[in-house]
């Protein structure tokens, strides 16, 4: 047993770079080349993970040529096209590197620039995420919008970056060991990592024009963005107490409908005036039932996120580092 750890570690690459893809055939092949190109030359252990995610273009055949071509390379197909942020968990899932380096296989991140990430990894960030400063994409579909939601994304989730769109990022591996993604939460990596008390850095990398088939996004994914963009923030502020915010406006609600309710009683008993036919009457049981269901909303989450942090042994908290003297007995 002590040899196979001792063997694991030894054989564990340094990076392992993750491209989800989807019906990429025409630019696979040159991508797994500048990146097998681009790292050589670094010297660093690496391997390649490209998750296929239910291509129909011919996509899995060419990885699985490719895979006898470049030691370092290996491909995970799903079963079906599930989408990003599901290819990305399965490349996470399936990688052994110390640091993770995600982009796009469509060629339009630039492969070189995976050693200016790693450099800044060197200066103690968790996370580097790339800012395509000069992108090459149609201004009023794809970088106006892009604009809006990087300012609004910043603005609610207190983690201010150029471009949370850019594929191009690099994590710690045991970042991503903290974080669970599902819905359309791979864009929203960094504030996850923000919660989890990540050190983020944001780095200019180049931006090419898509040079094989077409974009696999538009603006229908924008209702699903915002959705999770709502997610996010809640989990950002009260993950481990929400009660913190039903219950506030729980208490807020009743006390506005007892105040109501005890200005229609001094109404009818005090003025001696008919109070039946008022709205406001409706208003004070609207506010009271709104409030006793937004405490008992609270009360429910708080049951949630108990059973959710102590089913998994998921702590309220994250270390950073143990710090202690060298000749302390460990």
């Amino acid at each position: 047993m002590l040899m196979q750890d001792q063997k694991a570690k030894i054989t564990q690459p340094e990076i392992s770079v993750i491209i989800p893809i989807y019906n990429e055939v025409e630019s696979l092949e040159h991508l797994i080349r500048r990146i097998s190109d681009t790292l050589d030359e670094t010297h660093v252990s690496y391997e390649i993970i490209c998750v296929d995610d239910g291509s129909v273009d011919g996509t899995t055949e060419l990885l699985r040529k490719q895979v006898d071509l470049y030691p370092q390379l290996r491909g995970v197909v799903l079963r079906r096209n599930y989408g990003q942020t599901a290819a990305m968990s399965a490349g996470f899932n399936h990688a052994q590197g110390k640091i993770f380096v995600t982009l796009d296989g469509d060629l339009q991140n630039e492969p070189a620039d995976i050693p200016l990430l790693l450099a800044k990894m060197s200066e103690g960030f968790d996370l580097v995420s790339g800012w395509r400063k000069e992108r090459q994409d149609a201004a009023l579909t794809r970088l106006l919008p892009s604009k809006i939601a990087n300012l609004v994304i910043g603005w609610i989730t207190g983690v201010k970056l150029n471009d949370y769109g850019c594929s191009l990022k690099a994590y710690r591996a045991e970042l991503i060991a903290d974080m669970n993604l599902y819905g359309e939460l791979h864009r929203f990596l960094p504030a996850l990592a923000f919660i989890e008390g990540a050190r983020i850095a944001e780095l200019p990398v180049r931006h090419h024009a898509r040079q094989f088939g077409q974009s696999k996004y538009g603006l229908d994914r924008t209702f699903r963005v915002v959705m999770d963009l709502l997610t996010v923030s809640f989990m950002k502020t009260f993950l481990t107490r929400p009660m913190h915010v039903f219950g506030l406006l729980g208490i807020t609600f009743t006390g506005l409908g007892v105040l109501t309710g005890g200005y229609l009683v001094f109404l009818k008993y005090g003025l001696n005036e008919g109070i039946a036919d008022r709205p406001l009457l409706i208003l004070s049981a609207v506010l009271l039932l709104t409030g006793i269901q937004l405490f008992s909303i609270g009360l429910l989450a708080e049951l949630l996120m108990r059973t959710y942090h102590e089913s998994q042994s998921r702590p309220i908290y994250r270390v950073r580092e143990v710090v202690q003297a060298s000749n302390s007995e460990n």
